[in-house]
């Protein structure tokens, strides 16, 4: 099969496209009133977690039918490498807007990094840069580390 040919894409669904922004939209949405209360049950969108494995199962749906004829040609190490490629810049992105918003949170910030210390912070930066969880953080949340 020519190089040409593996690079076609198949038939584009836009309504899968809107239903992706929906769900993560509603994540947003779900996350800023976690500003304003933490009780869920106050909330327009008390049930918005669930848009995450909605998103999730749209866009491995996505993924799957886009390289389906093209994955034995491309190869396990070449699709890795290209998702790698495109999907990574984001997650460098988040980690550091996310170190950003905990070191400077207006908060709480100075004491959340005096609590872990910068050597955990770094570490779970550098963690967080490689997708992996931090083993000296109890939880996700701010404060929590051991």
């Amino acid at each position: 099969m020519e190089t040409k040919q593996l690079l076609q894409s198949r038939q584009h669904f836009e309504a899968l496209d809107g239903l992706r922004g929906l769900a993560a939209l509603s994540i947003v949405i779900f996350h800023l009133y976690e500003f304003i209360t933490p009780d869920y049950t106050k909330s327009p969108i008390g049930h918005g977690y669930l848009a995450v494995d909605f998103f999730f199962c749209l866009s491995g749906f996505v993924i799957g039918y886009a390289y389906d004829e093209r994955a034995q040609q491309l190869g396990l190490m070449t699709f890795f490498r290209n998702r790698l490629i495109r999907l990574h810049p984001m997650v460098i992105w988040g980690s550091v807007i996310g170190l950003i918003g905990y070191i400077f949170d207006p908060f709480n910030g100075a004491a959340d990094v005096a609590n872990a210390g910068w050597g955990s912070v770094f570490m779970a930066f550098i963690a967080s840069l490689l997708m992996l969880p931090f083993p000296g953080c109890r939880a996700g949340l701010r404060g929590y580390f051991l």
